[in-house]
């Protein structure tokens, strides 16, 4: 099986969600799963049916992470050869020609993305757009919601 990039602080928060599914949320659906059964008839009981679904839920989830995190090739961003060139792990400054804008975002591992922390996949447009690329460098993103124009302001390994 193919090794998947993670930073090493995705791969740290991913085994703090396992480790709360764990220890935590999965014994929180037993014991719901546990207290709908004791309301008689499963087939009609709403109840029972949320709590097993909410289980499946919690161990598809728990399955994803442990599969994922036995995979990882998890990279330290810390320990790179910091120069001013786009890798993955990397913190990237942007400046959005057609708005105006600064963006920053950190480039890491499809199952770490998260666009509300500013953390986007590897295999994104805007990703794959600017790795390789440096300080200074135009990229220019290919998307679904059309054609965006960046520069890259700063390069930061954190």
């Amino acid at each position: 099986m193919n090794q998947i990039p993670l930073t090493a602080a995705g791969a740290e928060r991913l085994k703090l969600e396992l480790k709360e599914l764990k220890s935590v949320k999965r014994p929180a659906v037993i014991e719901a799963i546990a207290t709908a059964r004791e309301h008689g008839d499963l087939k009609e009981n709403a109840e029972y049916h949320a709590a097993r679904e909410e289980q499946s839920f919690t161990e598809g989830r728990i399955a994803e992470l442990e599969a994922a995190l036995s995979n990882a090739q998890i990279i330290d961003v810390t320990q790179l050869k910091q120069t001013d060139r786009v890798v993955f792990g990397c913190t990237v400054e942007l400046f959005d020609v057609a708005s105006e804008a600064e963006l920053v975002y950190q480039i890491v591992g499809d199952i770490e993305a998260d666009i509300n922390a500013n953390r986007i996949a590897i295999s994104s447009p805007i990703a794959r757009a600017l790795i390789g690329k440096q300080e200074g460098d135009e990229a220019v993103v290919e998307a679904p919601g059309g054609t965006m124009e960046y520069v890259i302001s700063a390069v930061h390994y954190r």
